[in-house]
């Protein structure tokens, strides 16, 4: 990068920022994350930041001032089905369009991706990864189980030592993103100074609320070409409700399946009609598809022990 004045402009030449940011297609990219996610209004207000960041680092260079590369390497937390992988794309696009990275690919991986079994095996594991990551985003999800202190023979460490090393070296054309529970990626952080120290931007991601949920469920159906009768709608905001308080819930997640199994229950239904179905049929999910749920089952039993 260059490290004068030279090619600076004149003084008194004007910058139209916005003809940059319209030229690099980063509306586009910010508008299908506002598109794709519903709510995450402070991670998409974090990005847009980062976003803006890096468009001025690229006017800056263009204009002839001294610059270093940014530190990108990012930390995601937050429970599981809250958009992560999806920003992570989104983040992916922003930084080709700006320059920062040559391809823009996004590499999801996880512990078994990178680490070994034997000696000997993980450092081929973990380069062929980095090597599919080069020009792009390389996303670790449950980054802390690289690092298992209390097991003498597993081969995590190894695999941290050759991420460290690329993430400082090769931190102009890769950036490298960790992600998982807040409460474990800081006790990683504190096991790992070394990662700690090359992440610039911690982006937590909070869980959804009822009604966000239930617009993600909207979503999610019309993608498919379905949708809930009225009764059915209510039902299912009845379901996130209870669905929350249970042991493994997932967010958006946990949506996907529930609408998953409604589907097929739907399917069940239909394939029972002795006569010709209306075409809308095929479309509409019923508040039965939602109420054999095991969340509702589990009601009616408690409530028939009470």
């Amino acid at each position: 990068m260059p490290d004068t004045m030279a090619g600076a402009p004149a003084p008194g030449e004007m910058i139209d920022l916005r003809a940059e940011f319209d030229g690099a297609g980063i509306g586009d990219v910010l508008a299908a994350l506002d598109r794709d996610l519903v709510g995450l209004r402070p991670v998409k207000a974090r990005i847009r930041e980062i976003a803006s960041l890096l468009l001025i680092e690229r006017v800056r260079q263009k204009c002839g001032f001294a610059t270093e590369a940014p530190t990108l390497h990012m930390s995601f937390t937050g429970n599981p089905g809250t958009g992560k992988t999806t920003v992570a794309l989104r983040m992916a696009n922003i930084l080709k369009a700006l320059g920062f990275v040559r391809q823009g690919q996004l590499i999801s991986v996880t512990r078994d991706d990178l680490v070994g079994q034997y000696i000997g095996h993980t450092a081929p594991k973990t380069k062929e990864i980095l090597k599919k990551a080069i020009g792009g985003v390389l996303f670790i999800d449950e980054a802390y189980y690289l690092y298992r202190p209390d097991n003498e023979r597993d081969y995590g460490q190894e695999a941290i030592e050759i991420l460290l090393q690329v993430m400082e070296n090769q931190r102009e054309d890769l950036v490298v993103i960790l992600a998982g529970y807040a409460d474990r990626m800081e006790n990683f952080f504190t096991l790992n100074p070394g990662f700690r120290s090359r992440i610039a931007h911690h982006i937590d991601f909070p869980d959804y609320e009822n009604d966000e949920l239930l617009a993600i469920s909207d979503t999610m159906l019309a993608r498919q070409h379905y949708r809930f009768s009225p009764e059915a709608r209510a039902v299912m905001d009845r379901y996130i409700a209870r669905r929350r308080t249970q042991p493994y819930f997932s967010n958006a997640r946990s949506v996907r399946n529930a609408l998953d199994r409604a589907r097929l229950r739907q399917a069940n239904r239909l394939m029972t009609a002795t006569s010709p179905i209306p075409k809308d049929a095929l479309t509409i999910i019923e508040p039965d598809d939602l109420l054999a749920s095991r969340v509702f089952r589990a009601e009616e039993k408690a409530d028939a022990g009470a």
